[in-house]
């Protein structure tokens, strides 16, 4: 899959939106996500040009002139701002003389907000962050996908209106090991691992470096390799820690930034209040399916064999992936929703579970196997039967072909419905509670 012109991102619609209400806007995500192309297509379409901090002499230019720099035409548009977080002290000073008006500034950065230096608390109440992921296979592809609307509204219709899957295996192994990074599909073979191997030592020797100071490069690149060892599953921090040979609370502090850096991303459990004896610790992803493989060294030949290793790698990378496009999908909703997964201390557990605003509960489950017997619905079954009428359904996504209904409200479907829209029915919202 090799990715060969621009694409467009759904992100930018929500831009287009948001400048009409919000005062400031600031668009966060990983290295190389496409943050500065997005940048670029407002200005360009509002007739604006783009300061980019990147480039040193710029930089320099801006260090001297803030208050000018920041009082320019609106929206003033500024990218990769966290190497001039004074810049949001200038553009606070100009909401403060001019009120908060709406589309004063566009700026965009490669590090969550939080992580940089209290200078950069500035804009609190008055900055609207939105994350721009990976491409989703429907971008990459050019199909707008729909599965989160659809599922909310109507699990059950849904999977009577999904066609038959002609995705092979095969393919899918090609998709997770390829990923979303727009420079890396622009590659393939040994130049996309290079320009893998590139990204991780630039994130680490250059981002990480500047964000916290740290001297520890070879534990920083080590972690991240421990998580994508680890990736769709708890990570054991002591574990990690003896690994390394450094303190717990040194990985802690290295995952902390790694997170900053949106190279991953923890996904937190559900449901705590639900019943007793549910498990509190996040999984780990890492942000990327193909970075991740390129990490482990995987590569799609080494995936495709069916041999117990290969499979159960595959099995975690598609996780990631799975999840990776639905949270893609999760972020251009105008609803929020909340994502977690939910385990027991017995073992029974659901991989992604999706809360809608009204307390409507959609859980998905994902499978490396053509097939799902009766005891892979296990988790779905149990969550379904604890939470009585908020469960809209329960999803298992498979590498086969068919899509079926198991029982009441569980459901199987191929895993490429993910960027197979159909159309979606009213929601009904139901009593929230947990």
């Amino acid at each position: 899959m090799i990715l060969d012109s621009l694409v467009p991102r759904r992100v930018s619609e929500l831009l287009a939106g948001l400048v009409a209400v919000e005062p400031v806007i600031a668009l966060h995500g990983p290295r190389s996500v496409g943050k500065s192309t997005v940048l670029r297509r407002f200005a360009a379409d509002v007739g604006g040009s783009v300061l980019d901090l990147d480039d040193i002499a710029v930089r320099e230019a801006v260090v001297g002139n803030l208050a000018s720099v920041a009082g320019g035409p609106a929206p003033v548009c500024v990218d990769e701002y966290q190497r001039v977080p004074d810049i949001l002290d200038a553009l606070k000073a100009r909401l403060n003389r001019e009120g908060s008006l709406p589309g004063t500034a566009v700026i965009t950065g490669s590090t969550r907000q939080d992580a940089l230096p209290a200078t950069a608390q500035a804009l609190t109440g008055r900055l609207h962050s939105l994350t721009i992921w990976p491409l989703s296979q429907g971008e990459i592809v050019g199909i707008r996908e729909d599965l989160l609307e659809t599922l909310g509204a109507d699990a059950d219709g849904v999977v009577s209106q999904v066609p038959s899957s002609k995705t092979v295996r095969r393919d899918y192994v090609e998709r997770v090991c390829a990923g979303g990074l727009p420079l890396a599909l622009r590659r393939s073979g040994a130049a996309r691992a290079r320009w893998f191997d590139d990204f991780v030592r630039a994130s680490v020797e250059r981002d990480a470096l500047e964000l916290s100071r740290i001297r520890e490069r070879q534990a920083m690149t080590e972690l991240l390799g421990l998580v994508a060892a680890q990736t769709g599953q708890l990570l054991n921090l002591s574990a990690a820690a003896e690994k390394l040979g450094v303190s717990r609370a040194t990985v802690e502090s290295h995952l902390r930034l790694l997170e900053d850096l949106f190279l991953v991303v923890r996904l937190p459990a559900w449901g705590k209040t639900l019943r007793s004896r549910v498990s509190v610790k996040p999984k780990v992803h890492v942000v990327d399916s193909g970075l991740a493989a390129r990490l482990l060294r995987l590569t799609p030949d080494k995936l495709a064999g069916l041999d117990p290793a290969s499979l159960a790698d595959f099995g975690h990378l598609l996780e990631t992936f799975v999840v990776g496009e639905i949270r893609k999908q999760a972020s251009w909703l105008d609803e929020p929703v909340t994502l977690g997964h939910w385990r027991t201390s017995d073992g029974v557990e659901v991989d992604l579970v999706i809360e809608y605003d009204d307390g409507t509960v959609v859980a998905v489950e994902v499978k490396a196997s053509e097939r799902a017997p009766g005891s892979d619905f296990r988790g779905l079954a149990q969550l379904r039967d604890a939470l009585g009428p908020r469960f809209a359904g329960g999803i298992i996504l498979t590498t086969g072909a068919r899509s079926y209904t198991y029982s009441d409200r569980l459901h199987v479907m191929p895993i490429d419905r993910l960027w197979t829209p159909v159309t979606p029915e009213p929601r009904t919202a139901l009593p929230h509670g947990d």
